[in-house]
């Protein structure tokens, strides 16, 4: 009787959501009464649950974002003893004490001389919050002309109309043009099909190049800042040539440009490092941040400022004009607080660091299936990328990689057991970014079922597959 009434209930709530949740980034269009939304009901650990009762590998971290998994009670009741102290208050003329003191903790995280720190609501925010402190931060030093931004191709930095302008998915911007004007993209750090790919330092050289072109191009005196992921997470975790951050750091400096590195995913742990530019050993003038800061257990998102960044705001009268309602919301810098305890007292980095080379064996070793043609990767943050041909690196038509990514790898991945992302916004990709605390047993999974799921994407979709 129980498991009936359950099921009318995950029915009922199909219905609902397909009549009035408008989801995100999703085909509503492809679900109705044959086909019923995906609905997660609970989580613990590294795992979820659907609505029918069924177990899932949280193979994404929900999105980037699920550091410490499902379930904590710690963050849970941090959530709650902040709500009964105080619910909320801004930030705009006040302050209260979680925001402050989450402030200096971000502070004593981070590298170098970033000690300011600027909330949001999240990613998206907070990179759009960037972009305006970079060009209100140029105008205050008698440099106003400097509002350009360069940026990489097929790179993802959010959807709030700056943010967006960032972005370098033609795909996701042209149904909303005119966008904020000066963005100019420059090549990736993409290597699996460059001329030069096989060459370290020419690789290096040649897109750093690009770099120093594209500010001569548009001006040095017209642009504000260059905006980089220390993992690329478009088109499939790009990892950057030996020598790649430091060289863009001195054209930086050369042209007097800012620096922002982008770490919505590679902060708080996600390369093993707090921060993406520990794991590159480079010193940014800001970055930017979200997702892992509270393992998703409450919304929050920052730009962490060069103490030079923050000067100019310091004198007489002066102010950013800038502020977001829920930025350093009281629950949720409670949240992060304990979040960044939990990973201190866990030992998760020194976790990360040692289950790395581990992880990247086990999807290395799908290298025997025809289909995989690159893994790459750092940390708990991978992509494989899927070929036709893996001698020639033929990829597939728009068309077959509809089929294979949407028609078949998705659904057959969700059917498994396992919950990844089939990322088409470049050449196929598959990511894959568990939880910070999976351990053998969860990437023995991962392992298997990839395998299981590409054998027979291969069958299907691979040479041998298009020829029968």
């Amino acid at each position: 009787m129980a498991k009936n009434k359950d099921e009318k209930y995950a029915k009922k709530l199909d219905e609902m959501a397909q009549r009035h949740l408008w989801m995100h980034f999703s085909r509503m269009g492809t679900y109705s009464k044959k086909k019923a939304i995906p609905i997660i009901a609970r989580g613990e650990g590294s795992y979820v649950w659907d609505i029918h009762g069924k177990q899932y590998l949280d193979g994404l971290s929900g999105l980037f974002t699920a550091q410490l998994g499902h379930g904590r009670a710690d963050l849970a009741d941090a959530a709650a003893a902040q709500a009964k102290t105080l619910e909320y208050w801004p930030i705009w003329t006040y302050a209260h004490p979680t925001a402050i003191e989450l402030a200096a903790k971000l502070a004593e995280l981070a590298p170098g001389n970033l000690n300011r720190v600027f909330f949001t609501s999240g990613g998206s925010e907070a990179v759009e919050s960037a972009l305006k402190l970079a060009r209100q931060y140029h105008r205050m030093r008698g440099d106003g002309q400097r509002y350009k931004v360069i940026a990489r191709k097929l790179s993802y930095h959010g959807t709030t109309m700056g943010a967006l302008t960032v972005t370098g998915l033609s795909a996701y911007k042209n149904v909303f043009e005119p966008l904020v004007p000066g963005s100019h993209h420059v090549g990736n750090t993409n290597r699996y099909r460059h001329p030069l790919g096989d060459d370290e330092k020419a690789f290096m050289l040649s897109i750093t190049d690009e770099i120093e072109e594209a500010i001569i191009w548009e001006g040095p005196e017209n642009v504000a800042a260059v905006f980089l992921e220390p993992v690329q997470n478009a088109g499939g975790c790009f990892t950057p040539p030996e020598g790649y951050f430091q060289r863009v750091r001195e054209i930086c400096d050369k042209y007097g440009v800012l620096f922002i590195s982008d770490e919505v995913i590679c902060a708080f742990g996600r390369l093993g490092t707090w921060f993406g530019a520990e794991r590159f050993d480079y010193l940014p003038d800001m970055i930017t941040c979200a997702k892992g800061i509270t393992s998703g257990y409450a919304p929050l998102g920052a730009v962490i400022c060069g103490d030079h960044i923050a000067e100019p705001f310091l004198e007489g009268n002066n102010s950013f004009l800038h502020g977001l309602t829920f930025a350093g919301h009281p629950v949720s810098c409670a949240v992060a607080l304990t979040n960044l305890a939990a990973m201190e007292n866990e030992d998760i980095l020194g976790h990360v660091q040692r289950n790395e080379a581990g992880f990247r064996e086990r999807l290395e070793s799908l290298r025997d299936i025809p289909i995989v043609g690159d893994v790459r990767g750092r940390g708990y943050f991978y992509g494989i990328e899927l070929v036709r041909d893996q001698q020639t690196k033929e990829t597939f038509t728009d068309a077959e990689a509809e089929d294979l990514l949407r028609g078949f790898l998705s659904p057959a991945l969700y059917d498994a057991g396992l919950i990844c992302r089939s990322d088409d916004r470049g050449d196929p990709v598959v990511q894959l970014a568990p939880p910070l605390i999976c351990g053998d047993k969860e990437l023995d999974f991962i392992e298997a079922t990839m395998r299981t799921v590409l054998t027979e994407a291969w069958r299907r979709f691979g040479l041998a597959g298009a020829a029968a």
